[in-house]
């Protein structure tokens, strides 16, 4: 994985890329948070903390953010048909029907606002049923010159910053027990993306049934705030 600094127009980028205020829609989404806090898995900071920060180590760090890396140098060397392998491998990744369609949601969105903003390989991918998240958010990475050490840093914190903010408003907690959170558990992203840097294509995968089984549950559940 590239170490190289981004430089301040890049930065920039990123920072717009990674905003809760980006218009696709990820506000939404709790990918499964709810149904945990419904079922009483998750009932105070110390509880949101461990499962959130269980995520992280066993999905973001060896699911996610290795597929993004793959994503990011395959749209460097315009390798479309390595894009549409590692996005079609995210999907099909994802232990609910709900979860997999977020990633196809949230993708769709992303590519839609990306073709407005000038990216033009986004197009094409806006009506794709093979489209994910992580694809587009590689795409716009790799267009504006954002480095990949740089780019997973920003994924994996605004990953963090979405469940940090649902879980505020489910638990609730208050918003400084959700900056503590944040505090504590976005020390530990240096340490998920260098790891997702080692892992080889077969070590790839998520390790964390509860989640699966929640979201599970969450598609069915009564009176939901969220979409997954």
């Amino acid at each position: 994985m590239g170490t190289t600094t981004a430089d301040p127009a890049a930065l920039l980028r990123l920072l717009q890329l990674v905003s809760p205020a980006l218009p696709i829609g990820t506000f939404a989404y709790s990918q499964a948070l709810e149904a945990a806090v419904a079922a009483s898995w998750i009932t105070d900071e110390p509880t949101a903390r461990d499962w959130i920060g269980g995520l992280l180590d066993h999905t973001l760090a060896s699911l996610d953010l290795p597929v993004v890396a793959r994503l990011h140098t395959a749209w460097t060397g315009d390798d479309a048909p390595t894009v549409l392998a590692w996005s079609r491998f995210l999907a099909a990744s994802r232990g609910a029907s709900e979860l997999r369609t977020e990633e196809r949601q949230l993708g769709a969105n992303l590519a839609r606002l990306l073709d407005g903003l000038g990216v033009a390989d986004a197009r094409r991918w806006i009506a794709s049923a093979e489209v994910t998240y992580a694809s587009m958010f590689a795409l716009a990475a790799v267009r504006w010159q954002i480095p990949l050490a740089t780019a997973l840093h920003g994924f994996a914190f605004a990953w963090l910053e979405a469940q940090i903010s649902a879980a505020v408003r489910l638990v609730p907690l208050g918003q400084s027990a959700g900056q503590r959170i944040l505090l504590a558990l976005g020390a530990r992203i240096p340490a998920a993306a260098a790891r997702a840097s080692t892992l080889d294509d077969d070590s790839l995968g998520a390790a964390a049934p509860a989640h699966a089984v929640a979201s599970a549950h969450h598609e069915t559940q009564y009176s939901r705030l969220f979409r997954s």
